[in-house]
């Protein structure tokens, strides 16, 4: 017999009638207290963890989103940004868009490390990992959108913001190209140093409506 006809076998017996079946995965994570999604308490801890990652945060009514969203370029970028330097997701809310701001289209992913920053919504928000998830809808944007510009802004609702990751997965479609973000890209391999800006942006500000 041969070295193949020896796998094959041992393939073929292991799929066969002595094959048993694994034991169902018991899927009860922890969730926090039952605490529904918005609660002040989450809002909170949310707020405490993305500071705690040297992300700056700002608070805000629904109706203030987008003057808080000029607020943050205006803190990200300095008093003196354009609007061509920013550009927004395709689906992000007209009324939070900072007027003459480029929507990303299908240009060259490239292209958008020339922009100073990027704003986009989130699809949830975990508040005991101070985690922000997108998952490439139009109001999030492509991946590239939140990693290639150097400033990050993303608008996160209430609504949105939940405890734990297992609530956080719970919401999302596991099949879209989710991206986590928790605090500004930093990374400390080269003799323990913190560097910020290798991976992804180097500022995250956060404006959370609610």
């Amino acid at each position: 017999m041969s070295a193949r006809d020896e796998v094959l076998s041992r393939v073929r017996q292991a799929l066969g009638a002595d094959r048993t079946t694994p034991d169902e995965v018991v899927r009860d994570y922890r969730q926090t207290d039952g605490r529904p999604a918005g609660d002040p308490e989450l809002l909170e801890l949310l707020v405490d963890r993305v500071e705690d990652y040297r992300a700056t945060v700002l608070r805000c009514s629904p109706a203030e989103v987008g003057a808080t969203v000029r607020a943050a370029l205006y803190q990200g970028l300095g008093a003196g940004w354009a609007a061509g330097d920013v550009v927004v997701a395709p689906g992000l809310a007209e009324n939070w868009r900072p007027a003459g701001c480029d929507v990303d289209d299908d240009r060259p992913a490239v292209q958008l490390a020339d922009r100073a920053a990027s704003v986009t919504a989130v699809a949830v928000a975990i508040a005991e990992t101070g985690t922000l998830v997108l998952d490439g809808s139009p109001a999030c944007g492509r991946r590239a959108l939140s990693l290639l510009p150097d400033c990050l802004v993303c608008v996160v609702t209430a609504d949105q913001v939940v405890g734990s990751v297992p609530e956080g997965l719970a919401r999302l479609d596991p099949l879209r190209p989710l991206t986590m973000v928790s605090g500004p890209s930093a990374t400390s391999d080269i003799e323990l140093q913190r560097v910020e800006g290798v991976h992804g942006p180097r500022t995250l500000l956060v404006v959370l409506a609610g």
